[in-house]
This record gives structure tokens, C-alpha cells and sequence, in this order.
């Protein structure tokens, strides 16, 4: 009975890290935006919160070759991020989370905001604890 404890309580622990950016953007963004050092930024925040281990981690942009924003005009674009995160973590947190987050990526965006039409959307989406599973092996070697 006592490594079955064990596993559950892996899995438990396992469904609270994470996060994850994963951010969509219109391909008429793509020779904008250098993606390296958003993500960077993203993860250094998350990091020295305490409350994200590095071995969860973890960011990606989807190219969107099919996009419409607005009227249809070539020239607008759009970029939408959404941060996962695991269950478990105060309001509080999540707040303060999603607020420092959303002003990295327009701080990173403002070059792009000033001269161009572009939307930004960013959405906090915490998982329920019951439907999300995930096998990570990096994370031990954080520990």
C-alpha cells in the first residue's frame, strides 16, 4: 500500500507545476517578433515567484497562417497568450501572476502596439486537478 500512497501523491504533486505560455499569433507577426527573449522573460517571472518549478516550464508559439482580425485588413494583426497553470494556487496569486505576465508580453509588444494595429489577448486558464495528466521526467533534474 505504501508505494501506491507514493505514486498518488507523485501524480498529485505532478497536476500542480506546469505553467505553460502558449501563445498564437497572425503569421503577418512573424518577422516582428523575436520569441527567445519573451519566453525568457516569461520564465524568469514564473521562477522567482517560488511557486512555478523550472522543470515545468515550459513556452510555444503557434503560427497562424489563417487569421481574420477586424474588417480584414492585411496590415492588423493579433497575438493571444495563454498561460496554464496547474490547480491549487490562491486567487491572490493567480491575480498577481496574470497581471506581471500580461505586462512582460505588452512591454515586449509596445514596439509593435506603437507603430502597427494589433490585438492582444491574454487569458490565466488554472486546470482542473482531475482531468489534467502529464508524465514529465525533466523535473528531477531540477530537484
Amino acid at each position: 500500500m505504501q508505494r501506491d500512497e507514493a505514486l498518488s501523491a507523485f501524480f498529485r504533486l505532478e497536476r500542480n507545476v506546469m505553467p505553460h505560455f502558449i501563445i498564437e499569433y497572425s503569421a503577418n507577426l512573424e518577422e516582428k517578433i523575436d520569441f527567445q527573449p519573451m519566453f525568457k522573460a516569461f520564465h524568469d517571472y514564473v521562477i522567482s515567484t517560488g511557486q512555478f518549478p523550472i522543470g515545468g516550464v515550459r513556452s510555444r508559439a503557434i503560427r497562424l497562417d489563417h487569421f481574420r482580425v477586424a474588417d480584414g485588413r492585411e496590415e492588423f494583426s493579433l497575438l493571444n497568450l495563454n498561460l496554464k497553470i496547474g490547480h491549487g494556487r490562491s486567487q491572490e496569486l493567480k491575480q498577481e501572476v496574470a497581471e506581471n505576465v500580461f505586462k512582460i508580453l505588452c512591454d515586449f509588444m509596445a514596439p509593435i502596439t506603437d507603430t502597427s494595429y494589433c490585438q492582444i489577448s491574454f487569458e490565466l486558464t488554472e486546470l482542473d486537478p482531475v482531468l489534467k495528466f502529464n508524465k514529465n521526467n525533466i523535473h528531477p533534474l531540477f530537484k
